[in-house]
């Protein structure tokens, strides 16, 4: 397009690779119609940032990386406190960065919590680009409460709220408590389809909208070919995240590895050395990473993490799906996926090769998995993705 950008959009998200590229394609489709677009983001993803054709605005954070997913803590508390401690410090970072040049709209990942204040601030519209499943109307009593009751009991769980309501209050929102001002937005855009999402039906759809997978064509990520010969094509891919499993992907390997007519592609992360699977067959490749949309198009089954995304791409592409979740929304990303009847879920303690190989088979074998699959493909595309998510954030542009 020529001529002046139609409006300035404001984007705002952390590095890490599940929060991110469910953005991306909503930011090329935006980029595209004429709006001038400005990502805040570290400069780890500035690359993936810049391709979309906005222009990143760097940050340093203080977060963990999925380089060390140690480094995060194994109490709720070691999660919560880091989203805190970044925001406060990248807030007059990112309020400087955007001084004079202040956008029409702001879009935000659920993990940034400096861009509703500047919204706020700046008395313009915010709306959040949510990459998983949302609360529900009484999420707070069933969910949310009980597992923060012991924490708030604690002294540096009261530290946390009362540091959280102090910062919140500093900033034009005291009326706003921590868990509303996080989870309650003032719009959100769902980029999940509704089929993952627990108790959809109490879902307040005046505020937020299922747009579904915003996956784009990923032509950027390179392609891949079903090897000629190969029957059955089986994806194993942990994610970016929790990848230093090589005792489970030997497992993977013991599994399928000669097992005739199937070909597997094994995906293993950046921390896992391929020495460490021992001896490979043949109809195994392995790679620190794939372009997992583009193998799915062409696989039969899909061994996952059941993240939010690795979820909606094996429902959009129809695959059969055993989850092996690692962490956080991922355990109920597997039930749920397993209540929709095309997936199976396996406990990583119970992931052995024998375990794996009747499932994926099973799967793969039953042809209602197969039309259950079909039907979810269907209803996926009706969500309407990144053409509909575009729609909704142009009609939240004042004026």
């Amino acid at each position: 397009m020529t001529g002046s950008p139609r409006a300035h959009i404001a984007m705002f998200s952390i590095a890490a690779h599940g929060h991110v590229n469910p953005s991306l394609d909503v930011i090329r489709e935006l980029v595209v119609r004429g709006h001038r677009v400005s990502y805040a983001i570290p400069a780890s993803f500035a690359g993936k940032v810049a391709a979309t054709g906005a222009e990143p605005v760097i940050y340093t954070s203080t977060l963990p990386t999925e380089e060390d997913p140690e480094a995060w803590g194994a109490e709720l508390i070691d999660n919560l406190e880091p989203f805190l401690d970044d925001a406060v410090q990248a807030l007059p970072r990112l309020a400087a960065a955007f001084a004079g040049d202040e956008p029409d709209l702001v879009l935000h990942d659920i993990t940034s919590y400096p861009a509703r204040v500047l919204a706020h601030r700046w008395g313009v519209p915010a709306v959040a680009l949510w990459p998983n499943l949302v609360p529900w109307e009484g999420y707070e009593k069933e969910v949310g409460e009980p597992m923060t009751a012991e924490l708030k009991r604690t002294g540096r769980g009261r530290a946390y709220y009362d540091r959280f309501a102090a910062w919140l209050a500093g900033n034009g929102l005291g009326h706003l408590s921590s868990d509303d001002f996080v989870a309650r937005p003032r719009r959100g855009l769902v980029l999940i389809p509704e089929a993952l999402q627990p108790n959809a039906d109490r879902v307040d759809h005046g505020v937020f909208t299922f747009v579904g997978a915003c996956q784009g064509d990923r032509a950027d990520q390179g392609e891949w070919q079903r090897p000629a010969g190969a029957e059955k094509v089986l994806l194993v891919s942990l994610g970016s995240s929790f990848t230093k499993q090589p005792a489970f992907y030997r497992e993977c390997v013991a599994a399928f590895g000669g097992l005739p007519g199937w070909h597997v592609v094994l995906q293993i992360g950046a921390h896992v050395d391929p020495a460490e699977l021992g001896d490979v067959p043949a109809n195994v490749e392995v790679h620190p990473w794939v372009p997992q949309l583009a193998v799915l198009k062409r696989a039969d089954a899909f061994i996952t993490h059941a993240g939010a995304g690795g979820s909606q791409e094996g429902l959009a592409t129809g695959t059969p799906m055993v989850a092996v979740p690692q962490a956080v929304d991922q355990f109920g990303n597997a039930d749920m996926l397993q209540a929709l009847g095309v997936a199976r879920h396996v406990p990583m303690e119970e992931a052995d090769a024998a375990t794996l190989r009747e499932a994926v088979l099973a799967l793969v074998g039953d042809p209602e998995v197969a039309a259950r699959s079909a039907r979810l493909r269907e209803r996926m595309a009706k969500e309407g993705g990144t053409l509909r998510a575009a729609d909704l954030i142009e009609a939240e542009l004042p004026g």
